[in-house]
């Protein structure tokens, strides 16, 4: 069988190193090196596990311009980009570059977006994909080809939730997370979803009929509080799970390239990450890593 693409959350990825990790880690400049340090590292233990053909980075806007429009209050309470994570976030693609990985940018959407793009061209071209993030977002994505590595608390090691997965955890398949995510709310991304309606009635909703759209057209036949919020909300839900749904962007497939130790050891060197590029180094190989 083919080696899967690696598709990395940069954003998401950055930030819960940088947060697991100590701002002391500092680099040449006297500068933190803590997020990319914790970030490369986690993307280093998947490439020598899973060997990916190749790695695809994706980065994008905090917030795409068109769900904010959808719903102003959309991201509005997330936490401007802590002082010493914006220089990393900065430095990031430099550094991955030279380890022979793609860096792209997703523009006015979301590095979700880009996940998720990457993932349909490379079944489509019939491989696999690796979706590595923080974010639950991406379950939606989960397929029998598609595999999302879900980043544990910190840069503990990653959980892979297939579809089956999927239907343990929310008892729906991963074409209806967007779906239970504009019913349920998500508080990560500032979504309140419909009032009175949490996790287990929006599951039981949707099992039953299907979709969000049916669950509007069905609300005669549910209880007068769901049958209430389903009618009266029922254009924000809309709005909601337009939110939800990844955008398709027009991606190329990355083409095969193994990891590069020496020319990754070369950059963690030059940003001051002395003890990773002696790793990087002395590995030789993906296998020694």
């Amino acid at each position: 069988m083919p080696a899967p693409l690696l598709v990395v959350d940069a954003p998401s990825l950055l930030y819960r190193a940088f947060f697991a990790l100590p701002d002391s880690i500092t680099g040449a400049d006297g500068t933190p090196v803590n997020a990319l340090l914790g970030a490369t590292n986690a993307i280093l233990r998947i490439v020598a596990d899973e060997r990916p053909r190749a790695v695809a980075i994706c980065s994008g806007a905090e917030a795409a311009r068109y769900r904010k429009e959808l719903f102003p209050p959309y991201h509005a309470d997330r936490p401007p980009v802590p002082e010493g994570l914006a220089p990393q976030l900065a430095r990031a693609d430099g550094l991955w570059l030279a380890f022979g990985w793609e860096c792209a940018d997703a523009g006015r959407l979301e590095a979700d977006d880009l996940l998720g793009s990457y993932a349909l061209a490379e079944v489509e071209a019939g491989g696999s994909a690796l979706l590595m993030t923080g974010d639950r977002d991406l379950f939606q994505c989960a397929t029998a080809d598609v595999t999302v590595l879900y980043l544990k608390t910190g840069v503990k090691g990653f959980e892979a939730v297939t579809p089956q997965e999927v239907e343990k955890r929310y008892g729906i398949p991963p074409a209806l997370v967007p779906d239970f995510i504009a019913l349920r709310g998500d508080p990560s991304d500032g979504l309140p979803g419909a009032r009175g309606i949490g996790e287990k009635t929006a599951a039981d909703l949707l099992r039953r009929h299907g979709s969000l759209e049916a669950a509007i057209a069905g609300a005669d036949g549910e209880k007068p509080r769901v049958a209430t919020a389903l009618r009266e909300q029922a254009e924000e839900l809309r709005g909601f799970l337009d939110i939800a749904t990844l955008r398709r962007v027009d991606v190329e497939r990355p083409v095969d390239r193994t990891t590069d130790l020496t020319g990754g050891a070369d950059a963690a060197q030059a940003l001051g990450m002395r003890r990773l590029a002696e790793r990087l180094r002395d590995a030789g190989d993906l296998r020694r890593l």
